[in-house]
């Protein structure tokens, strides 16, 4: 089986990238399951809408993960509750809306591929203890037992904490992936209990910016210039950003994991 996993989708541009690129991705790379950050899609680069959240299915994405921008759009509180494909970090305060993780089955129905969403909780928005909730769901849900795979978005601002969470999964799930920082690291491999790994895919959008926002606007910003306005997207040509791991049926595990470079600037 092969799974093909996205960096953050970065406003206009990485959806029009998803949108040209992903169903021929898939064809190529013989893909069985999609998943997707959502959570910076929005033309603001801010939450994610339930129409792009839908398009997104159309398109031939099988699970939207997200991070702390999740609910930067009012109405994702109420369409999240019906929507169990879209996932929110697992360690949110207690009480919040929508799901965590959750046990999907392959296009086939042959697999079932279980998907976690986490959030650091260093320089993040406030949540629980992520480790204690990893810890929680890695009891409830085990490799070969209760699901054939397991992947784990990890949505953080500190290396350290992913590469934590790498080997606390380690041989406990298919893969393990950072998000949220926008920029691919280059340690993608396989860990020593057989588990992928990545510490950040990166994100899917226009990589001529400042992690997907327009660049002049940013430098503007950062000088605190009095003609600098609120961040907004660049919109040039996107990139996908991600991982595809190859997976062992036997164990669970990753056969091989390759890093995902596809177009716009960066791949230039």
């Amino acid at each position: 089986m092969n799974i093909l996993i996205l960096g953050d989708i970065m406003g206009a541009s990485g959806r029009k990238a998803l949108s040209n690129k992903l169903p021929n991705l898939i064809k190529i790379n013989k893909i069985d399951f999609v998943i997707v950050n959502g959570e910076n899609a929005s033309d603001d680069g801010r939450g994610i809408t339930q129409k792009i959240t839908e398009k997104f299915f159309e398109i031939g994405v099988d699970v939207i993960t997200s991070g702390n921008h999740i609910w930067d759009k009012k109405e994702t509180t109420d369409f999240i509750e019906k929507e169990n494909r879209l996932l929110r970090p697992a360690n949110l305060v207690n009480g919040s809306p929508g799901r965590g993780y959750k046990i999907y089955n392959s296009r086939d129905k042959k697999f079932k591929v279980g998907v976690i969403n986490l959030m650091g909780n260093v320089f993040m928005r406030k949540t629980e203890d992520v480790f204690k909730t990893a810890e929680e769901i890695s009891n409830k849900m085990k490799l070969k037992k209760d699901v054939d795979f397991i992947v784990v978005d990890f949505h953080g601002e500190i290396t350290s904490e992913k590469m934590a969470a790498g080997h606390f999964f380690d041989g406990k799930a298919t893969c393990v992936v950072g998000t949220h920082t926008h920029v691919p690291t280059a340690d993608t491999r396989i860990l020593e209990g057989g588990t992928a790994y990545q510490t950040d895919i990166g994100m899917c959008g226009d990589y001529n910016s400042v992690i997907g926002m327009n660049k002049e606007n940013s430098i503007k910003r950062f000088l605190k210039q009095k003609d600098a306005t609120s961040h907004f997207p660049a919109e040039g040509e996107g990139t996908l950003s991600g991982v595809i791991v190859e997976t062992n049926f036997e164990t669970g595990l990753a056969k091989k994991i390759t890093r995902l470079i596809n177009g716009g600037s960066l791949a230039d």
